[in-house]
């Protein structure tokens, strides 16, 4: 394939991480080591930057200060959930014809595979010739094709660390805790809450994934057994656990209050954004169990770019995925694809990184294996403990009496 000469754009979509600016050093560190002839340019929110030709050049920034961006949480360019309609990559053909943009480098999730895959596809279609890269990222970890994606684990990280402390907090003042955390179809950073567990009777006591069908009558169940045991619960849920029927707890009780549901333009309901789940649930055990000691949190939006907790593997494998992008997208051999990290056989842990069509990844969904969830449906088993470890790192210890 005869590469396109022009210039690049990369552009930060979805939810920002503690490490996609890790990836975004990494493209800039991979052109520029290939020795790019064209702009680099830098995307502000995205799609929506694209269309405007609201970009900046990268290549003005030192390496010092690249050095820096790679450790600093968050998108730098700014982020968006926009899915363009036709008119919108009409608006974007433009820009980058007016631009000269050849090559388009996209850094997100599950949804911005897809738009990465609209956008490639469209050019086609206009016989544009425009070589298109998407690199993965998401907290939730749930990119087909990939075992694990840059940005879980460091929120792997601070999940694990916050139950720590919670668990702490809980036996030194004996009750009730929910904590809400992200994951919307998987239940990978909800599991990373037993990351920490001492023992088995170290919180969470309960772990509820929407891998699992959500019953309230089974949960107060489980709740007044650990109650009844320890005298205290901790409790771990993701804020897309489901009834059986599949519709989202949290959209069952925006319908039950009489509220309106949001969705983002790719039709995702809005999770993250109140702590009506947790409320919701403390007040189910308060008034079925009679517990006077419930509360809840809903960690929201701090699990995703919380500064100072970061995982060393994770930091890594993000800029290393950036850099292959820019020399995948280089080499000439296939003009759109997404970048895979997946592990080698043995007991070492070691990335192994590839490239896949974009098709077979956008806009769908890998689940937390069954196998590393208990016949109850309430707690997380050794199996995962095992497959995350390795890249979350150390964790703090921590000494306790026993008594």
């Amino acid at each position: 394939m005869a590469l396109p000469k022009g210039n690049a754009v990369i552009g930060q979509s979805g939810g920002p991480t503690v490490v996609i600016n890790s990836s975004l050093v990494g493209v800039i560190e991979g052109l520029k080591a290939a020795d790019f002839k064209g702009k680099i340019l830098g995307a502000k929110n995205a799609v929506d930057g694209c269309m405007a030709g609201n970009f900046f050049d990268l290549k003005k920034v030192s390496q010092a200060n690249l050095n820096l961006l790679a450790g600093t949480p968050s998108s730098a360019l700014g982020s968006s959930r926009r899915k363009p309609s036709p008119d919108d990559l009409k608006q974007l053909a433009e820009t980058f014809k007016k631009n000269n943009v050849r090559y388009f480098f996209y850094i997100g999730g599950n949804d911005s595979s897809d738009t990465c895959r609209i956008v490639s596809e469209a050019a086609a279609a206009m016989n544009y010739d425009m070589v298109a890269y998407h690199c993965p990222k998401t907290i939730d970890n749930d990119l087909v094709c990939n075992d694990h994606t840059p940005g879980f684990a460091s929120a792997a990280k601070f999940v694990a660390q916050a139950f720590i402390g919670d668990e702490l907090d809980n036996k030194a003042l004996p009750g009730i805790k929910i904590n809400v955390i992200m994951g919307r179809h998987a239940g990978f950073l909800t599991a990373a809450s037993v990351l920490g567990r001492a023992s088995e009777d170290n919180g969470p006591h309960l772990v509820y994934v929407p891998e699992v069908a959500f019953s309230i009558e089974k949960f107060l169940a489980d709740v007044d057994a650990v109650y009844k045991r320890l005298g205290r619960c901790v409790i771990a849920v993701s804020e897309g656990i489901t009834l059986a029927d599949g519709t989202p707890v949290a959209v069952k009780l925006a319908e039950t209050q009489g509220t309106a549901v949001e969705r983002d333009a790719h039709g995702n309901v809005q999770l993250s954004g109140s702590g009506a789940l947790a409320d919701a649930l403390a007040a189910e055990i308060k008034g079925k169990l009679k517990i006077k000691r419930v509360r809840a949190d809903t960690f929201g939006y701090l699990q995703r770019s919380f500064a100072g907790i970061v995982s060393k593997v994770d930091a890594a494998e993000a800029r290393a995925s950036g850099k292959l992008a820019a020399k995948m997208a280089l080499a000439g051999k296939f003009s759109t694809g997404s970048i895979t990290i997946n592990r080698a056989p043995g007991k070492a842990y070691k990335a192994v990184y590839g490239r896949v069509e974009l098709r077979d990844i956008a806009a769908k969904t890998k689940h937390l294996p069954q196998e590393w969830i208990t016949k109850e449906g309430n707690q997380i088993n050794d199996g995962f403990v095992k497959y995350a470890a390795p890249l979350v790192g150390e964790l703090p210890k921590i000494f306790q009496f026993k008594f």
